[in-house]
């Protein structure tokens, strides 16, 4: 725990909240003892950190562009890069390797640490580690990279096709924790499904699925 702890450039009054935010299911399914609940908190000081960040950072953008940057900064690929980049992963606790470097994994483990930090330290400390180590990852003298649902329209329509529907198949997990599952298709063309805590962020997921598959099939949108 000091190792990680050094890496984190953060020492822990409480212990066991770092040693539960690293811990998977798959080592036990007691909820006092893995990741589940802080992962669930961590997600939404995350998300708050960051718009505070991009708020601060570009002052005269508008909603729709701080938007399209926040879901970068924010989604499971990124949270990933960043406990790989950090080398978190080598201290996951799980049955099995391959658990230790899946992006779905590596993603909550990094908001549970996240959500261990805010309940060891509060929200301001929280915030300074999430802008910390998520302030390097954007440029201010670029564009705000389109969002997955506007690049699979532009490529549908770019081909001739229909517009991408979306369509929510389920929804599992709490109230205050739900799942969603929403599926994208373009008639004739293909489709793919996305999951997360809202409708949003899983069409989201479920495009750029889409699209990775469209383009590997039809090559890159010009």
């Amino acid at each position: 725990m000091d190792k990680l702890e050094q890496i984190l450039g953060y020492s822990f009054k409480n212990k066991h909240l770092l040693e539960q935010a690293i811990t998977h299911t798959s080592i036990t399914g007691d909820l006092a003892q893995n990741y589940e609940r802080l992962e669930f908190l961590g997600d939404r000081v995350l998300g708050i950190s960051v718009a505070w960040l991009l708020y601060k950072m570009f002052p005269t953008e508008p909603e729709g562009s701080l938007s399209q940057r926040f879901m970068a900064l924010v989604c499971k690929e990124t949270v990933a890069e960043i406990v790989l980049y950090m080398g978190i992963d080598k201290y996951i606790r799980a049955e099995g390797i391959d658990i230790q470097h899946n992006d779905n994994v590596l993603c909550d483990v990094g908001e549970a640490i996240i959500g261990a930090i805010f309940l060891d330290a509060g929200s301001e400390v929280a915030i300074e580690f999430v802008q910390k180590h998520w302030s390097g990852l954007i440029n201010t003298h670029t564009r705000p990279p389109k969002d997955a649902k506007t690049s699979l329209q532009e490529f549908a329509h770019g081909k001739g096709w229909q517009t991408p529907t979306y369509t929510e198949l389920k929804r599992e997990g709490s109230e205050h924790n739900p799942q969603f599952f929403m599926k994208v298709s373009i008639d004739g063309h293909g489709e793919a499904v996305g999951q997360g805590h809202n409708k949003k962020i899983a069409e989201q997921y479920a495009a750029k699925k889409l699209l990775r598959e469209l383009e590997e099939q039809y090559g890159h949108r010009k």
